[in-house]
C-alpha cells in the first residue's frame, strides 16, 4: 500500500488500516522525523485531524483500504509535517466572544441543556476551519468553529450578555459565510454549522440587525423601485 505524507511517498507492507497507526508505523520505522499530533486516540480531543484525500479526518479514527495521500489541515501555519499552528482557536473564540460573559442565576432545566447538547460537543480540531474556502479571500472571518460555539451561548440560559454576543458576530462573522455547506460535511461530531450559521442571522433579524450586502444593494439604488427590472418579464420575454 503506498502512502504519501506531506508529499514524501512510502511503502507500508504490514496490515494497518487506522490512519494514526500508519502515522506511527511511519515513524518507529521508516522516517522517526515524522511529526503529528494526537491526544486521546478516541475522537474526542480534536488534535489528531489531518485532511485524508483531500477530505478533513480524524486520524485516530479513520481507516483506509488503499493508497492514500496525507497532508496537514488547511488554511493554518505548518510548524512541521502534520503539526499545524492552532493558536487560532482562542483568537477566533475571543473574537466571536464565544464563552460565558454574564452569568445569570436562572434554574436551569433539563430543556435548557438539550438545547446546547450538540454545540456543545465540539471538539475545535479545526477541521471545519481547514475545509472553509471563506478563509481564502478573508482571513479575518471569523470561523465556523467559532460560530456555532457562539450560538451554543447565545442559547444558554446562563448567558445575560447575548446583545453583545450578536454585535460580535456580524462584522466578518455570520453575513460573511456562503453557506457552502462544507463545514458541516466534515465536522467529526456531526453539528450542522451551516445550519447553526443560518439560525444566528434569522436571530440577528429578529433583533435589528440586517444582511449588509442588502443594506448595501438598497442604497446603490437609492431604495427599492417597482420600475427597476431584475430579470422578471410578465409577458414571458
Amino acid at each position: 500500500m503506498k502512502i504519501i505524507v506531506c508529499e514524501k511517498e512510502y511503502s507500508i507492507d504490514e496490515k494497518v488500516t487506522n490512519i494514526l497507526d500508519i502515522l506511527t508505523y511511519i515513524k518507529i520505522n521508516l522516517n522517526n522525523s515524522l511529526a503529528f499530533r494526537y491526544g486521546c486516540k478516541s475522537g474526542v480531543c480534536g488534535s489528531c485531524a489531518v485532511v485524508v484525500n483531500g477530505v478533513e479526518k480524524l486520524a485516530c479514527v479513520e481507516n483506509i483500504d488503499g493508497n492514500t495521500t496525507i497532508k496537514p489541515l488547511r488554511r493554518l501555519p505548518s510548524i512541521k509535517d502534520l503539526v499545524i499552528d492552532s493558536s487560532n482557536i482562542k483568537n477566533k473564540l475571543m473574537q466571536a466572544e464565544a464563552f460565558l460573559k454574564e452569568k445569570s442565576n436562572e434554574k436551569i432545566t433539563q430543556e435548557n441543556i438539550d438545547k446546547i447538547d450538540l454545540q456543545s460537543n465540539c471538539i475545535l480540531c479545526n477541521s471545519c476551519y481547514s475545509s472553509c474556502p471563506v478563509f481564502d479571500i478573508n482571513p479575518d472571518f471569523i470561523g465556523p468553529f467559532a460560530l456555532t460555539r457562539a450560538y451554543r451561548y447565545l442559547n444558554d440560559a446562563k448567558e445575560l450578555d447575548s446583545k453583545n454576543k450578536l454585535d460580535a458576530i456580524q462584522k466578518t462573522g455570520i453575513w460573511d459565510c456562503t453557506l457552502c455547506g462544507a463545514c458541516s460535511l466534515v465536522c467529526p461530531q456531526n453539528i450542522d454549522i451551516k445550519m447553526d450559521i443560518m439560525n444566528l442571522q434569522n436571530m440577528s433579524i429578529q433583533n435589528g440587525y440586517e444582511n449588509p450586502a442588502f443594506s448595501s444593494s438598497v442604497d446603490t439604488f437609492g431604495g427599492f423601485d417597482s420600475n427597476i427590472n431584475f430579470g422578471f418579464n410578465p409577458n414571458g420575454f
